[in-house]
């Protein structure tokens, strides 16, 4: 009868012992899972900030290609401008003292 109530006892305390080292391996999973979404999380946000920065990237470079190009124009309009104007031409002081 003893040793019916100790194989008894010993089952229990097997299985108490199993079902607590299932719970600290089920926490542990569970931690490590959300650790897993966090970090997954944390990439996919990082991706969306690098596509975000890469638009604007591409749009100032457009706008920048757009600016000097405006620039160019308005150079050339300048130079056009200054040519044309006796204001700005090259006077030969030899020529007016004869």
């Amino acid at each position: 009868h003893r040793s019916g109530i100790l194989s008894s006892k010993v089952e229990r305390n097997h299985s108490t012992m199993m079902n607590a080292d299932m719970d600290a391996v089920e926490a542990e999973n569970q931690v490590e899972l959300e650790e897993k979404t966090r970090l997954i999380n944390q990439v996919l946000e990082l991706q969306h900030t690098l596509e975000d920065l890469s638009a604007r990237v591409d749009a100032v470079k457009e706008e920048n290609l757009k600016l000097k190009s405006e620039n160019q124009v308005l150079g050339q309009y300048i130079e056009n401008l200054m040519s044309a104007s006796s204001v700005f031409q090259t006077t030969d002081t030899k020529s007016k003292r004869k």
